[in-house]
């Protein structure tokens, strides 16, 4: 902080004529992200695990409280509205929809489309999309996918990945249908589950879902396991970062952000 000036009239003057500006809290970027109603760990990850001088702002996109491909696609209704409220008078350098199967049911070009509306000059991403880059930096080929997800989700994010040229070898859902449920599946859990998942001949173990609190475990799950995890909050927020020129390497968050 800078040095008080001296307490004479002339400098009191001075202060009281003029204020001193830097760039504020959020100099470097910002970064909006569109949640849906329920959504309770997202928010808490993007900004305990922001580097400093970089802002994460939110708003939320009605949809129905059960989980499912129908109630998830009519976030895309909303997206620009909700994107809109986010800094409307500031802009935005990126905004994300924060729902992996999310993105899968809008459809990954609509939800750009949709948020490119709401929050102009913004660069946009998704959550799903986020994960199909992060899976390709790291050179993934083959790999196995868990989530909270109920079969007929699970099985979108499988038609997703495989769309993009990845081979799932397996894939298992806990069969959640709310979000109230998958914020309490415990993080010593998640690696568990993890290490159940896993094949040998799989690149990378892929946990899907930014309900689940996976960004705790993962550093730990993939030092365990000697091979790439990543997880969608991870994804989601190496993608945003990087879109928004922001290229610091975090630790103990896997070797997605220490690596790319």
């Amino acid at each position: 902080m800078d040095q008080p000036v001296s307490d004479d009239t002339t400098d009191r003057a001075a202060i009281l004529a003029k204020p001193r500006m830097d760039g504020g809290r959020n100099a470097r970027a910002k970064i909006g992200f569109v949640l849906i109603p329920n959504e309770q760990t997202i928010e808490e990850d993007m900004i305990r695990h922001m580097p400093e001088g970089v802002g994460a702002y939110f708003a939320r996109a009605p949809m129905p409280r059960e989980i499912s491909t129908e109630s998830l696609a009519q976030v895309k209704g909303s997206l620009a509205e909700a994107a809109a409220r986010i800094l409307p008078d500031d802009g935005l350098d990126v905004i994300a929809f924060a729902c992996t199967s999310g993105t899968v049911a809008v459809g990954e070009d609509a939800t750009h489309a949709e948020l490119a509306k709401g929050a102009c000059g913004a660069k946009t991403a998704s959550l799903a999309g986020g994960v199909r880059k992060a899976l390709t930096a790291m050179g993934v080929k083959r790999l196995v996918l868990g989530s909270p997800y109920i079969a007929e989700l699970n099985a979108n994010m499988v038609r997703y990945l495989a769309g993009a040229g990845f081979e799932l070898l397996d894939a298992h859902g806990m069969g959640l249908r709310y979000d109230t449920e998958m914020i309490r599946v415990t993080p010593d859990y998640i690696y568990d589950y993890a290490h159940a998942l896993d094949r040998p001949d799989a690149d990378a173990v892929l946990l899907s879902c930014g309900a689940l609190r996976s960004i705790d475990v993962v550093d730990a799950i993939e030092r365990s396991l000697g091979k790439p995890v990543i997880c969608s909050n991870q994804a989601m927020l190496w993608d945003c970062l990087r879109l928004a020129g922001i290229d610091d390497r975090l630790p103990n968050l896997g070797r997605l952000l220490r690596e790319h």
